[in-house]
């Protein structure tokens, strides 16, 4: 029996969804098909405080912390980079072992004109990337590029019941979750869904974040807010009937893994999304939901949904089924492990 491929893994702190999401959450899995993989998350955050003032501190802070998994890296295989180790920065990264294998779930070129991702790039035997359009930008900058979406836990982020997430009194729940920083894309619907839920009394939108969200035009007395915490976002994403995922165009959302969205499917909510980049291609690939580019065709979406419950079973089974076949651990692991053990032949 060959010995395990041995992976050592620089990520974002623990609290870095693509941290827990593209590495944390695969430990487990690829063990059992021969890659050890070592989940070494940052200590420090990698990304710079609000203050200004604090910045100077916490440059070399993070940086000094980040030197006994550089060390780690000489006793692996391969060296598994999640995105750069600090935040829009070329640092430390060719102080670890090659290979080294670069995975990015973001347009991150988009900060600080993207020489640091090139730079990064190019000390890489290959970039994993989350879609199409990253990997594209990637093409040019490393010798391979490979796609691999971010993969959903369908043992944890699963429907609630066969019978679908709506209330015995027939409420419907339409549902947003995401970091404070993207808030702005829920705020930016608030036109739309203040209409549904004036046309439509029994619906609420319920809100998962770190702050709450500012609205002018939704009544705060329709809107639960619940703090994001680990141990309940399962079940918040289990409450829902409607997942929505608002973007603006532009090459940053472009570049994003519709990961929220996937979370919805898992979970059998169908979704109503701004058909931009990735999340356009799931919803091509499946009746899952409905594309919105307008706060017309948002509200009218959502009232679809919310008044044909029949319509949101059959789409959220849907989503389900799309989401375990194409893009759950189990479906992605043995595709992560191949690559990984690819680039490690390489090297012996």
């Amino acid at each position: 029996m060959r010995d395990p491929t041995r992976v050592s893994a620089l990520t974002g702190d623990i609290r870095v969804p693509s941290a827990r999401f593209r590495v944390g959450q695969f430990v487990a899995p690829l063990r059992a098909l021969g890659v050890d993989l070592r989940w070494r998350p940052a200590p420090v955050s990698n990304y710079p405080p609000r203050s200004p003032a604090l910045r100077p501190l916490w440059l070399p802070a993070t940086a000094a912390a980040r030197l006994p998994s550089l060390a780690a890296t000489w006793t692996a295989d391969v060296t598994l980079l999640q995105r750069e180790l600090v935040s829009t920065l070329a640092t430390l990264e060719a102080l670890t072992r090659r290979p080294r294998v670069l995975d990015v779930d973001d347009a991150i070129w988009m900060r600080r004109g993207g020489g640091f991702a090139a730079r990064i790039a190019r000390g890489c035997e290959l970039v994993i990337a989350g879609n199409d359009y990253v990997a594209d930008w990637f093409g040019p900058h490393c010798r391979r590029v490979e796609i691999l979406p971010t993969a959903v836990d369908t043992e944890r982020f699963r429907p609630r019941d066969a019978a679908g997430a709506a209330d015995d009194d027939g409420r419907v729940v339409i549902g947003w979750s995401g970091t404070s920083s993207n808030l702005s894309f829920l705020t930016g619907i608030e036109g739309a869904l203040a209409r549904v839920l004036r046309e439509r009394p029994r619906c609420r939108l319920a809100v998962c974040s770190d702050t709450p969200p500012r609205f002018s035009a939704v009544p705060a007395d329709r809107v639960d807010f619940e703090p994001w915490r680990p141990a309940t976002e399962v079940g918040f994403f289990q409450r829902l009937d409607v997942g929505l995922m608002p973007l603006t165009d532009d090459d940053w959302t472009r570049g994003k893994c519709s990961y929220k969205m996937l979370l919805y499917l898992a979970c059998g909510a169908p979704v109503v999304v701004s058909p931009v980049g990735m999340n356009a291609q799931v919803l091509a690939q499946a009746e899952v939901g409905f594309g919105a580019a307008t706060d017309e065709a948002w509200a009218d979406a959502l009232i679809t949904l919310i008044d044909d419950a029949a319509l949101r079973r059959r789409m959220g089974r849907a989503g389900t089924d799309l989401v375990t076949a194409g893009y759950s651990v189990s479906a992605l692991a043995p595709r992560l492990a191949g690559l990984l053990e690819d680039v490690a032949r390489g090297r012996r």
